[in-house]
């Protein structure tokens, strides 16, 4: 049974596109935007979050930046938790109207996620990051979207970057919000939205030299698929959380109402044909309001198993809000008859 918590709501904000980390002590930690609206960004800011209760009750709210004032303005915000128990936030700042006109910062915490360095500008352009992506070797890979989906790689924790690498560009499709996953066998898989409009499949490319050269772009059987965020489990199973758009005429309201998160194996995630993968779709929410806007989300899982997301929602609220989600990989498939 999945069930479901508030996590954020402020009436005079528009509260959208968090992500979600778990500190070594067990501590959830969401970090969102606040904004005038998701079509108007003349004020936006940075938050932060806690949950000391595995995301059951929220509190101890506070801004990670000053609110802005129109352009440069901040937008999506990502967070991850380093092997040494440190936390990373990456964010990108919007610098000018057009796709890509952004430059994407760090912030460096504790352990917990109390204290946190002055932003850090990082060389990487354009705009809704993925997390910052920690390879076993140590390798630091930062990517987001500009006219395709590009990454720099800093083997020194930051100090220095690479030159821009293109992970993912098809002429005809408009190829965005990439989500890195390292594979069990060190293959890096990343997962992609396609923007056009129309519902296309989740797209990926594929690395085997740590992201420094890429393959595809390759279809997947996940039919409207925008912001994957994808993960390995600790069955080794792959889950990807993502906000399903339906497509045809509208926006905001029309366009998307739904929230998923599908199952799939490390075997299908690498597959290069759409028949040779298998996936297993399950709907997580659904927004009832008439301008229904949701969909971006981030995850973790216990070490019990139990698996804790977040996305925004506008729902039942006038404007968004940040929404929990409690649930089990079992939920996915019930057991045979008599085995429960």
């Amino acid at each position: 049974m999945i069930e479901k918590y508030a996590v954020s709501r402020d009436d005079d904000w528009y509260e959208a596109w968090p992500d979600l980390a778990l500190t070594r002590s067990g501590k959830l930690i969401c970090v969102f935007a606040q904004c005038t609206h998701h079509g108007d960004r003349s004020a936006t800011r940075l938050m932060m979050i806690e949950s000391a209760d595995r995301g059951r009750s929220w509190g101890n709210k506070r801004p990670l930046t000053a609110v802005t004032n129109g352009r440069p303005y901040w937008n999506c915000a990502r967070i991850t938790r380093l092997r040494d128990g440190r936390l990373v936030i990456v964010a990108d700042q919007i610098t000018k109207e057009k796709e890509g006109g952004g430059r994407n910062y760090l912030w460096i915490g504790d352990a917990e996620g109390e204290r946190w360095s002055e932003p850090i500008e990082t060389p990487l352009e354009g705009i809704v990051p993925d997390k910052l992506c920690e390879l076993p070797s140590g390798r630091w890979l930062l990517s987001a979207h500009m006219n395709g989906q590009w990454l720099r790689y800093s083997d020194n924790q930051g100090q220095d970057w690479s030159e821009p690498v293109l992970v993912a560009r098809q002429e005809g499709l408009k190829l965005c919000e990439g989500s890195i996953l390292p594979l069990d066998d060190g293959t890096l898989v990343a997962f992609l939205r396609e923007n056009s409009g129309d519902g296309q499949d989740c797209y990926k490319a594929i690395s085997y030299d740590q992201g420094e050269t890429w393959n595809g772009v390759y279809r997947m059987p996940l039919p409207g698929c925008h912001r994957p965020v994808a993960g390995l489990l600790r069955s080794g199973s792959v889950m990807i959380a993502y906000r399903f758009m339906q497509g045809g005429k509208g926006w905001l309201g029309y366009w998307t109402q739904n929230f998923f998160v599908a199952l799939t194996d490390q075997a299908s995630a690498k597959a290069t044909e759409r028949k040779e993968q298998w996936t297993r779709i399950m709907p997580v929410d659904y927004d009832r309001s008439p301008v229904a806007d949701l969909g971006y989300s981030g995850w973790v899982q216990f070490d019990d198993g139990e698996i804790y997301i977040v996305q925004y929602i506008v729902d039942d609220a006038p404007k968004g809000q940040i929404r929990g989600y409690s649930l089990r990989e079992e939920e996915f498939l019930l057991p045979p008859a008599g085995a429960r």
